[in-house]
């Protein structure tokens, strides 16, 4: 598979997942979404915020700008239907990068500074199947949250977008 195709069925993965996610966190009960739990963050909302940080993030890196933000807990959407509407804005940013992305472009190296200072450098495709693993992650945090609830947690797996969705093309 080419890195272009790749790197678009990724993003596409991506927003499916967080739609599912969030449709879920959505559907229970009130207060769950803000209820403190065991976690690496309090809340479903604060990881959820996490996860929308950190694409903001990316996306700055793979522009070239800076991203202002100043920590990875930064809490931008307190309330989950705000922060739902951000999140859908930058995963069609994601999914419109990727469709605009040649295959030259995908294997183009950029440098960037991480908050912590720290300096890297990675190629475009690479950025991409970064920010999906992270956020695939994070969205571990927020499934072990609803059996904290006890509920069972959506299903967001790679195999079940692609057997739903399909592979774009």
């Amino acid at each position: 598979m080419s890195n272009t195709r790749n790197v678009r069925m990724l993003t596409r993965y991506n927003a499916w997942a967080n739609k599912v996610i969030f449709d879920a966190v959505a559907a229970l009960p009130v207060g769950e979404p803000e209820k403190t739990r065991v976690s690496l963050f309090p809340t479903m909302v604060h990881t959820l915020n996490h996860l929308h940080v950190v694409d903001l993030i990316w996306q700055a890196h793979l522009e070239g700008l800076k991203h202002g933000i100043p920590a990875l807990n930064t809490m931008l959407y307190p309330e989950l239907a705000e922060l739902w509407a951000a999140q859908q804005k930058i995963d069609a940013w994601y999914i419109a990068w990727s469709d605009a992305l040649t295959e030259a472009q995908s294997e183009e190296t950029i440098a960037f500074t991480l908050i912590g200072g720290n300096r890297g450098e990675m190629r475009r495709c690479d950025v991409i199947t970064h920010v999906v693993n992270h956020t695939s992650y994070h969205r571990g945090f927020v499934c072990d949250m609803f059996f904290q609830v006890p509920l069972k947690a959506p299903t967001t797996d790679l195999p079940v977008f692609l057997r739903t969705v399909g592979m774009p093309a």
